[in-house]
């Protein structure tokens, strides 16, 4: 059987259809699944969809909201510059296209935080347009079909399957056929363990012939990460701790943290510039946070303080965190780690 035939008639069967974001389909609600989908998987990615579809059901709501709001509802995906991208992206459409996503395939790339893969998938699925797409599960069953050599991310490698999908995505039903390739990425030929008796491609798979499926694709050599240490600091004063906005460049871009010192000694100068007398200290238990290129091993340090003439300094942001009642604003992952903590310590 023909390779999309065979993809389509699985899809017929078996493929997934009943996702939120494949309701009354639109290239704004393709879109930000699509974003949400990056590097996270569909089961945690379902209630956060639907929150944020319904404080933001408009690209123009999306485009008008409050950052910190929007950084709200993204707390708890990760990877946070793809929801700056997204209300980046979304004040452009608003401005420049009158609020209307655009539907030309290089307009889209143009947008941040939109690849060619990511645009593809957007107009294809919304829109039936004919684009061959390569994300992460797309790659995995196009390289086994293959035996392409190499890995994600090298320049061979990817061009060699953006010539395959470019060859394979039909001119008609190109919406079902992206979808399947991606389900079947994410449901049949998974990284280990790949269910060919499943699969509709196995008669058409190299790496299955050659029973050599989980070699491919290949994986990248890897880096020993290095480490680095941080002290944060929890100025706490009776339920409430400080926080403060971090730069919107950067770790943790535009959400809420603590301040931060690489030694002890630095406390008390820190303290006197944010105008608090301190009463007590501890250190709380420590953990790492690992980004994409380095670990980060964090010591909590609880510092608690007389609250007095606050010096705010205008090119900060800064609040009093109250621990019982919160605050809808962006998290950083080690400030809701450390939220946590502090709220064992008072309990």
């Amino acid at each position: 059987m023909k390779f999309s035939d065979a993809v389509l008639t699985w899809f017929n069967k078996q493929g997934r259809k009943h996702f939120p974001w494949q309701q009354d389909k639109t290239p704004y609600r393709v879109w930000i699944s699509e974003i949400m989908l990056q590097q996270t998987q569909v089961t945690t990615v379902i209630p956060f969809y639907l929150r944020f579809m319904e404080s933001f059901p408009t690209v123009i709501d999306l485009a008008n909201a409050d950052e910190d709001l929007v950084l709200h509802h993204w707390t708890g995906l990760g990877y946070y510059a793809r929801a700056h991208n997204l209300q980046k992206a979304a004040k452009i459409i608003r401005d420049q296209y009158n609020g209307e996503f655009p539907t030309n395939i290089d307009e889209v790339i143009a947008l941040p935080g939109i690849g060619r893969s990511t645009a593809g998938a957007i107009l294809s699925l919304s829109l039936n347009q004919h684009h061959p797409i390569l994300d992460g599960n797309v790659k995995r069953v196009l390289a086994r079909c293959f035996m392409t050599p190499g890995y994600p991310g090298q320049a061979s490698f990817d061009k060699a399957l953006w010539q395959h999908s470019e060859q394979l995505t039909p001119m008609f039903g190109v919406a079902n056929f992206n979808q399947a390739m991606m389900d079947l990425g994410a449901t049949v030929c998974t990284r280990t363990k790949p269910k060919c008796v499943d699969c509709p491609l196995a008669d058409l798979c190299a790496a299955h012939k050659n029973q050599v499926q989980t070699d491919f694709p290949g994986k990248k050599p890897k880096k020993v990460k290095p480490i680095k240490q941080t002290i944060m600091v929890m100025f706490t004063n009776k339920d409430s701790v400080f926080m403060y906005k971090r730069p919107a460049s950067g770790i943790w871009g535009g959400l809420w943290s603590f301040y931060e010192i690489s030694s002890i000694d630095e406390l008390n100068q820190l303290a006197e510039k944010l105008g608090f007398v301190i009463n007590n200290k501890q250190k709380l238990a420590g953990f790492r946070h690992t980004f994409s290129h380095f670990h980060l091993d964090i010591t909590p340090l609880q510092v608690e303080i007389s609250q007095s003439n606050t010096i705010i300094n205008d090119n900060e942001q800064q609040l009093w965190y109250h621990l019982e009642h919160g605050a809808n604003i962006g998290l950083a992952a080690s400030s809701k780690t450390l939220l946590t903590l502090l709220a064992k310590q008072a309990v």
